[in-house]
């Protein structure tokens, strides 16, 4: 805080020190605390409190104004402290909500995702068919029965292009961010491309783990491209093991039915297939998630 003698010079040069200080005294807040503190306080405490009192009225004034001040998001609040008068700063409503957004949203871990799931709730996902109806109820289901260390499956959400798939997986993210509950979302077509290039990095196992050990993960457009043996086996297939021996909640979302993605799983991008390795892949995607179809018109081409 500025000295009293500085802060007084930037006033109403036409105001007298004692005209500032009849304000000052005349303030509301300032005679409430004087009357609710009377027998703490003597005169000689009043007078030398007189420059937080004068602090507390300036600091006010500017808050309420819209004005610089001294400590931006918060307003003072007139206290006593070790029997003499003193002033301290409290978060205002709005900087404690802005607060508590930023950490909902550091809950809620995005790779690669789109910028529009930050918003999605449950509330807004309408269910205009039978398929977006079981994917909601099964949602909301996951939501309400959740807790750490009691294993509930995930979802894998199976339908065409555009129908709210991806949407659907942020808002239940974002319904658990509001409980607390930390999620990470990947898009897990590009996820594949960076873990290629991990192998330059020498950050394979480091990013690798990292996604194993989310408490919530949702793979999103899995299946979209044809994986190598490594990315399925030595990346996902790793991912996996570990979130089934560990019983940690897993999403999907996908183009395809999970009889689908085991036929995809199975050839690799060389045009080889292996039957067994994609059974071996399914066999935990489906111990992690339970399948739900959704169906409808593309949401994407609506104007």
């Amino acid at each position: 805080m500025e000295p009293l003698r500085k802060l007084l010079k930037n006033q109403n040069s036409e105001k007298t020190t004692e005209q500032i200080f009849s304000e000052v005294f005349a303030d509301q807040d300032v005679k409430a605390f004087l009357n609710t503190n009377r027998d703490r306080l003597t005169d000689e405490d009043i007078q030398r409190g007189r420059s937080k009192l004068y602090e507390y009225v300036h600091e006010k004034h500017l808050a309420q104004n819209g004005a610089p001040s001294v400590a931006p998001g918060y307003t003072p609040r007139l206290v006593m402290s070790a029997g003499q008068i003193d002033v301290t700063y409290v978060p205002t409503a709005q900087l404690l909500k802005q607060q508590a957004l930023q950490a909902k949203q550091r809950r809620v871990s995005k790779r690669y995702m789109p910028k529009f799931i930050e918003h999605a709730t449950l509330d807004d996902y309408y269910t205009n068919n039978e398929g977006r109806a079981a994917a909601l109820n099964a949602a909301v289901k996951f939501v309400n029965g959740y807790s750490k260390g009691n294993f509930v499956p995930g979802i894998y959400l199976s339908g065409s292009f555009g129908v709210g798939k991806t949407y659907l997986l942020g808002a239940i993210a974002n319904e658990l961010a509001d409980q607390g509950v930390n999620s990470m979302l990947i898009h897990f077509p590009t996820f594949a491309v960076n873990m290629k290039g991990s192998i330059a990095r020498h950050t394979t196992e480091q990013e690798r783990d990292e996604v194993k050990q989310a408490p919530i993960l949702m793979l999103d457009d899995i299946g979209a491209d044809a994986l190598s043996p490594w990315l399925r086996d030595e990346v996902l297939g790793v991912i996996l093991e570990y979130r089934m021996q560990e019983e940690l909640p897993t999403f999907f979302s996908s183009n395809f039915s999970m009889d689908e993605l085991t036929d995809h799983l199975a050839q690799d991008n060389n045009g080889n297939s292996e039957p067994l390795k994609a059974q071996r892949i399914m066999e935990r995607i489906r111990f992690l998630s339970r399948e739900v179809r959704m169906v409808g018109p593309n949401l994407r081409t609506k104007g």
